[in-house]
């Protein structure tokens, strides 16, 4: 084929794919070549001793692309003509990194009481270009790493549960989609007061709305208070800001696109029927189609579990990618994929085949998030994060306070729960990391939020730890009743006994 008829080939393409040109930067390291000019204008005549050495392929470095936004692409892995097996030594080198240091970070963390996550976080920001630049091109490692997200939530729709949200009733759903409102319309205001954009601060608000799962619920284990009035509140919202997870990330497309007010709000009412019809055909799915599969892998794995947990990990991205095509996302799709399987008798054999993978992805991505976060910057701001960290806790405190008194619930009980809920949650960050790839959130308050995110998971086990005198501190000022005092709202349990403070 000639050079023509391949221009003519490119520009055909280029026009019915609709496409943009754009000029590129390409940054290489050229060694010494023989025929340099035969080279360069792609004349190099063949020659037998191509067939059997690759070294003039493998000598060259990988070349580095520049657009005019500044976004870097690595060529590595040039396409070769030859039938030949390639691999990305650098992907693997970065994958090695990013394991290595998080699996460190989550040892030591572990080892003075903190929370894992920021273990992952912090190997993260030191292994990155805001560290030690270990890995410099994070493309790949971030794109590998968003299976985290999805196997994250998926996991975490394995763990739905009807029964524990109808436990804590209308303080669950009602009160918990009560303050995710009352903190969108509050940053949305604010936002729009300050300058910004309203769809920045709406997000920001959804951001600040979502609490711990996995700290609260471990703390509240570990002293043995998750069956009392206060636990079983918290519990419950936090169940339902789980599942209200999956709706935030079908609401960040409309909210980062550039369209107007009455645009948005046709794209919000085609994307809720889009959504309507999809979880429909879960839901028909979830009773016809997904029992018996299971039930099937579970007689074909009798030897091994090997092929229930392919088949496990294939339904779920499965469902991830035909809700991405929807124009949903791969995190609804994913978390729908669990609320499925959660409604058959095989919800914990899943969860127990997939936690595994979940556990390594999921290390793997709050480690590239913590490649993102420039510790230089945070060192400057640390007083502006110390300030957002401090404002976060009270503001969340006295929201959460403030919704569960008004359920009924005495000015103790409802002051603990707040408490509880005073931290920005994990999934906060996969938020974020979403909102970032739609340009919703850029620039210095991504890495606010970020870093904020972070403080607040350190530093709630130090806050829980606290409670306890906060409490006694509040009796001695009269700021709460006595515990014996009170005649607090009783709240029933599953086994039908009553239970409180």
């Amino acid at each position: 084929m000639s050079s023509g008829s391949d221009g003519s080939s490119f520009n055909n393409s280029v026009a019915d794919q609709q496409a943009v040109l754009e000029t590129v930067a390409k940054i290489t390291h050229e060694k010494g070549k023989k025929n340099d000019t035969q080279m360069a204008n792609g004349t190099r005549p063949f020659q037998l001793q191509d067939v059997f050495s690759l070294e003039n392929e493998e000598s060259e470095d990988m070349a580095t692309l520049i657009d005019k936004k500044d976004n870097v692409f690595v060529m590595s892995n040039k396409k070769s003509k030859y039938p030949i097996l390639q691999v990305d030594l650098r992907l693997i080198s970065d994958l090695v990194v990013a394991i290595v240091s998080a699996a460190i970070g989550g040892i030591i963390f572990s080892c003075l009481g903190q929370p894992v996550i920021v273990g992952y976080l912090l190997a993260g920001s030191i292994i990155g270009p805001g560290g030690l630049n270990f890995i410099s091109e994070m493309v790949q490692v971030e794109t590998f790493a968003q299976f985290g997200v999805v196997f994250l939530l998926f996991a975490l729709g394995l763990e739905f549960s009807l029964t524990k949200l109808k436990v804590v009733g209308p303080v669950a759903v009602l009160g918990g989609m009560l303050q995710i409102v009352i903190f969108m319309c509050l940053c949305g205001i604010i936002a729009v007061l300050c300058g910004a954009k309203l769809s920045e601060g709406v997000f920001v608000g959804s951001f600040l709305s979502i609490s711990s799962t996995a700290v609260v619920v471990k703390f509240l284990t570990e002293r043995n208070s998750s069956i009392s009035l206060h636990g079983q509140v918290t519990i419950g919202t936090l169940i339902f800001q789980d599942c209200a997870i999956g709706l935030l990330f079908a609401l960040l497309p409309v909210l980062g696109g550039n369209s107007g007010v009455v645009q948005g709000m046709i794209s919000m009412g085609k994307l809720l029927l889009v959504l309507f019809v999809y979880l429909t055909a879960a839901s028909f799915m979830s009773w016809s189609f997904v029992p018996r599969f299971l039930k099937l892998m579970i007689q074909l794995s009798s030897q091994t579990n090997e092929l229930y947990q392919l088949a496990a990990v294939a339904f779920c991205l499965l469902s991830a990618w035909c809700s991405d095509k929807l124009g949903l996302s791969l995190e609804l799709g994913s978390f729908v994929a669990g609320v499925m399987i959660s409604t058959t008798d095989f919800a914990q054999h899943t969860l127990e085949q997939v936690e595994p993978i979940r556990n390594l992805f999921t290390a793997l991505f709050l480690s590239s998030i913590g490649m993102l976060i420039h510790v230089h910057f945070l060192w400057n701001h640390v007083d502006i994060l110390l300030a957002s960290l401090i404002l976060v806790i009270v503001v969340k405190t006295t929201i959460a306070a403030t919704v569960t008194k008004t359920f009924g619930y005495s000015i103790r009980t409802s002051f603990h729960v707040g408490v509880l809920l005073a931290q920005i949650g994990e999934f906060a960050f996969v938020l974020l990391s979403r909102a970032s790839n739609l340009h919703l959130i850029e620039g210095k308050m991504y890495l606010l939020l970020l870093g904020t995110t972070a403080l607040s998971l350190v530093t709630t086990p130090l806050l829980f730890k606290l409670i306890p005198n906060i409490m006694n501190l509040g009796i001695l000022l009269q700021w709460f009743p006595s515990e014996s005092s009170t005649p607090n709202k009783r709240f029933p349990s599953e086994n039908g006994k009553s239970l409180n403070d």
